[in-house]
């Protein structure tokens, strides 16, 4: 499976941006689904997560009820919407998928990963 993240940019705080990490490959749609980030000299963080349904997710804390998480199995796309960003928001933004119905939020533990896309918030 590989995955291509996308959507990122330059935006200002209060402003809204949706990420998509697009799967090639089989077993998509079976996979936990999740993004994480990095920001300047620091270390990858979880952001959010999807079960392989889509029936759950979970969030971090400092962007609960900000962003949301889902996916589109049929067209194997997984989606970052992202409001109300602010400028602690700012990092490389990274899809993950787990080749296992295990749902985590230790980037360690996740088999495949995007590129990543640049999300800056300007304040």
């Amino acid at each position: 499976v590989q995955l291509q993240a996308s959507g990122g940019g330059l935006v200002q705080a209060g402003d809204s941006l949706r990420l998509s990490c697009a799967a090639s490959g089989r077993g998509f749609s079976n996979y936990p689904m999740a993004w994480f980030r990095q920001g300047p000299g620091g270390e990858r963080e979880f952001v959010a997560l999807i079960t392989w349904s889509g029936g759950s997710t979970a969030y971090d804390d400092s962007v609960e009820g900000r962003f949301t998480i889902s996916r589109d199995n049929a067209k194997n796309t997984v989606y970052l919407q992202m409001n109300s960003v602010k400028p602690e928001d700012t990092a490389i933004y990274y899809c993950a998928g787990k080749a296992a119905p295990i749902v985590t939020t230790t980037p360690g533990l996740y088999d495949y990963w995007g590129q990543g896309t640049q999300v800056t918030v300007s304040s």
